[in-house]
């Protein structure tokens, strides 16, 4: 049987079962993937479909260890749908970034067409696949077997109209040696050089992880959705100005932010999770032991590395604040620690290898977050309400940085080469600063515009909903030409509009 007629098979059986729509979600394996696309798995599978989340088999054995998950087999509930895990057979890479990309982009396609062919002869054929970028060869093979794709977008907007304008040759960034430079694109601040994903100069490194990214923006319109881990109220004036680019970009339906709502407590929020490293027992009943808004929370998420100087600078700083700290050191970076650092701020400061940190950031002892920018945990500090010491170190958290202290006012910068006495100086103006009160006061309001976004009817909830509708739409062969994202007014009103 061809491609094309197996396709025509698969939609006929869906539509014949009366069955919900199977989406088969295609994820990068690093962890501030991993995390949104199980994250709108759940979202997709609470409204009723079949949710089948994939990445390469190593990610599975990941979260096997960390998260408890079970491979193959009907899933778990999730709302009135189910999330099922299924791995693509491949050799583990190693651990070497150039390596893994060749390996993905040479053994990615037929990896991904025999799982594909695999769902349909277990009874349940894809209606659609959902790819992250750093895969783009993924839309092509969806393409190829009939099936429509959709692109999660798995950072903010600003930054993919940073990307598009770059990739089609709209906009020249300033040399990387003139900080003093400024330019503006329609919808965005005006920037500088510095808050340019550091992916898009020419010092950066990783060549080959930018090739698969401007890949994706050169085969991007042969999606038929592009999602966006944001949500309109956060990015409203870049959303309203892509559309007047041109070439036009395709529509952002923004759907985030895709977090554990509730800080992952909730039964179904918490019994499917994307952590690759198992977080450490005890750090919320530590929080529970501290007084409310007192304590530091750090981290550099899952990649960033500090060198030897770096780690002991931080470490002092922290324990110079006179504060009680909670912080995140990956077990690769732990004996960088400064001799007798965990003996001198036993009590006071917690050291930990990974955190549950949807928790962490929810907990009312937290006052503040030192984060690195990654894309997701900007945007669960801003779920939860908590002001930032931005200390962004390349690619997308540069520009993360720039908006959550210039744009939203819910921090301050922390800026290199990293200092002691600057971790403290910058804490301090966070939690007790001139400035601190209205931090903390924005950071409220976006936390409440965040959790209305992701509620019943909120306007992502409304997005998910409509490209649901729209999949399960096609699956049983009626056509719905796009979906068309409910004005702030409709939103309280009808919650979806589908455009014929």
């Amino acid at each position: 049987m061809g491609e094309e007629a197996a396709a025509a098979t698969a939609t006929a059986t869906v539509a014949a079962g009366n069955a919900p729509p199977h989406l088969l979600l295609v994820c990068f394996p690093g962890q501030g993937h991993v995390n949104p696309m199980v994250r709108l798995a759940k979202r997709i599978a609470a409204k009723g479909p079949l949710v089948t989340f994939s990445s390469l088999s190593s990610i599975g054995a990941k979260l096997t260890a960390s998260a408890g998950v079970s491979a193959g087999g009907d899933g778990v509930p999730v709302g009135r749908g189910r999330v099922r895990f299924e791995f693509m057979d491949d050799e583990d890479p190693g651990p070497d970034l150039d390596d893994l990309m060749r390996h993905i982009a040479k053994d990615g396609p037929p990896a991904l067409a025999e799982l594909l062919g695999r769902q349909s002869r277990a009874g349940r054929p894809v209606a659609c696949v959902v790819v992250n970028p750093f895969m783009p060869w993924a839309v092509d093979v969806a393409a190829d077997a009939g099936i429509p794709s959709a692109v999660l977008w798995v950072q903010s907007c600003a930054v993919f109209s940073l990307y598009y304008h770059h990739v089609h040759g709209l906009v020249e960034f300033p040399p990387e040696d003139d900080l003093d430079a400024r330019f503006t694109l329609p919808g965005l601040p005006e920037m500088s050089v510095a808050d340019v994903p550091s992916f898009l100069l020419p010092s950066n490194p990783y060549k080959l992880l930018v090739d698969a990214i401007i890949a994706q923006f050169h085969n991007i319109h042969r999606a038929s959705w592009v999602l966006a881990n944001s949500f309109t109220e956060l990015e409203p004036d870049v959303a309203a100005a892509l559309p007047g680019v041109t070439p036009r970009p395709p529509e952002l339906i923004p759907v985030g932010p895709l977090i554990e709502v509730g800080g992952g407590r909730d039964d179904d929020e918490g019994a499917v999770r994307g952590d690759l490293m198992k977080a450490a027992d005890g750090c919320v009943e530590w929080l529970d032991a501290q007084a409310p808004r007192s304590v530091v929370y750090a981290s550099v998420g899952s990649v960033v590395r500090l060198n030897a100087e770096e780690v002991g600078e931080m470490a002092h700083g922290l324990a110079s604040t006179g504060r009680p700290f909670l912080w995140v050191v990956r077990p690769d970076t732990r004996p960088l620690l400064p001799d007798g650092f965990l003996d001198s701020v036993a009590g006071r400061g917690a050291v930990v290898p990974w955190s549950p940190q949807d928790r962490v950031l929810a907990h009312p002892s937290t006052a503040c977050f030192l984060t690195h920018c990654g894309w997701n945990s900007t945007l669960e500090t801003i779920a939860a309400g908590v002001p930032v010491v931005a200390f962004p170190q390349w690619g997308d958290q540069c520009t993360d940085a720039k908006f959550l202290v210039d744009e939203l006012g819910m921090g301050v910068r922390l800026r290199g080469p990293l200092r002691r006495d600057a971790v403290r100086e910058a804490v301090d103006a966070a939690v007790a600063g001139p400035e601190a009160d209205a931090m903390l006061a924005s950071a409220r309001r976006w936390s409440a515009a965040a959790r209305e976004a992701v509620a019943p009817g909120g306007s992502s909830d409304a997005h998910v909903q409509a490209f649901v509708d729209e999949v399960s739409r096609r699956a049983c062969g009626v056509q719905v030409a796009k979906v068309v994202p409910p004005s702030s007014e409709e939103l309280h009103q009808s919650p979806v509009r589908v455009q014929t």
